[in-house]
């Protein structure tokens, strides 16, 4: 990408690394990830002049998610790639080129330090938190090729969106390959009565399906993106029930793919 090495780094030594990998060696073929597991804002930036109240919310982090996630990696024994670092400060799941990878307004919250950003400035986000990330995730899926992996990333929602109820509990996303989320939304129905739909609250138009774009699709990886609604993942017990919830319909639908004719997963045992 040729970004500049000249910028002094974001990250402090203490907070590094900008992303890690938890269970590496699960033996699950699937590879979980969360890229807005954090609300960590490095120190140089001064908490991007948001308020106090706004540090912890929705906007700087997906709230939950990473609690399920490491669930879901100790119930799939799956390893799981994750940011450490507030998506304010740059968002792993948008490339370097869209408008919101550094948002200076998220809904109703402003990041006032993410606003007239000079072109050095991005790049040093990108350098060093979005960069890491996706080298780090590049990197645990080609080391994991002989298990013929399986790409799911984990996200939460508010229920609240500029004054609107989301009536949606559980998203089930994806790009142009859809096959194993109509298979997980197929088996949600024997596992949890939380009003589950297809590329809801969000789908490939609002943008966020970039990793499974960058990471899956190029690969012909079976791919997903989970979306939980956050108020039933705000505390450890609801991260864990849902994280069971998920856990079942994972692997109800990946055993739905492999017993299909799916072509997506027919190219893996063809050689």
């Amino acid at each position: 990408m040729g970004l500049s090495t000249h910028a002094a780094p974001i990250l402090a030594p203490s907070e590094l690394p900008a992303a890690e990998v938890i269970n590496p060696d699960g033996r699950s073929r699937v590879i979980l990830v969360c890229e807005h597991a954090s609300a960590a804002i490095p120190e140089s930036l001064h908490g991007l002049g948001l308020r106090a109240e706004d540090r912890l919310s929705h906007a700087a982090w997906d709230i939950g998610a990473r609690a399920i996630a490491m669930r879901l990696s100790e119930l799939l024994d799956a390893p799981l790639v994750a940011s450490r670092v507030s998506r304010l400060v740059y968002d792993c799941n948008r490339p370097p080129e869209a408008k919101d990878a550094i948002p200076a307004k998220s809904e109703l919250i402003e990041a006032p330090a993410n606003s007239n950003l000079t072109e050095g400035d991005r790049r040093a986000r990108i350098r060093d938190v979005y960069e890491p990330f996706r080298a780090l995730l590049a990197e645990t899926i080609a080391a994991r090729r002989s298990t013929e992996p399986v790409l799911i990333t984990i996200h939460s929602f508010t229920p609240v969106y500029y004054g609107a109820f989301r009536e949606v509990e559980l998203g089930i996303l994806c790009d142009t390959d859809d096959r194993l989320a109509r298979a997980i939304h197929a088996a949600a129905p024997s596992f949890t009565t939380l009003k589950t739909e297809l590329n809801e609250p969000y789908g490939p138009a609002d943008g966020v399906t970039h990793t499974l774009k960058e990471h899956a699709l190029p690969a012909g990886l079976p791919n997903v993106m989970i979306e939980v609604r956050n108020d039933f993942v705000a505390d450890a017990a609801g991260a864990n029930r849902i994280a069971e919830v998920l856990r079942r319909m994972i692997e109800s639908g990946l055993e739905a793919c492999e017993h299909s004719a799916s072509p997506a997963f027919e190219k893996r045992h063809s050689g």
